[in-house]
């Protein structure tokens, strides 16, 4: 997936759950039982989603928490690949498919 067309849960929560119905970030820290502080860095892209987070969501909003983690996974990634040049990496001069299936026994 190209970068740009990756959003940051953050942004999709703020965007898609709470801007609709006028729910402010203190309302939703004290629903969740977390800071507002926590809520205000997730909803602008400052953190990422924990596992954690994604059930607190999942159990105020039904939203699965399962698709909220791949939206951070996938969003992760994106940035990552977007940086991957600057990674210099060699790659491992692995055997090929036989000589790997010989060495597993």
């Amino acid at each position: 997936m190209h970068s740009s067309l990756a959003v940051h849960v953050g942004d999709w929560i703020k965007t898609e759950l709470l801007q609709p119905q006028n729910i402010r970030v203190n309302t939703v820290a004290e629903h969740l039982g977390v800071s507002r502080q926590a809520i205000s860095a997730l909803l602008n892209g400052r953190c990422g989603l924990t596992a954690e987070m994604a059930i607190r969501f999942e159990k105020a909003f039904g939203v699965r928490a399962e698709t909220l983690m791949r939206m951070q996974s996938t969003f992760d990634l994106a940035q990552a690949r977007a940086h991957a040049s600057n990674l210099h990496v060699q790659h491992f001069g692995l055997p090929n498919q036989a000589d790997t299936e010989a060495w597993r026994g």
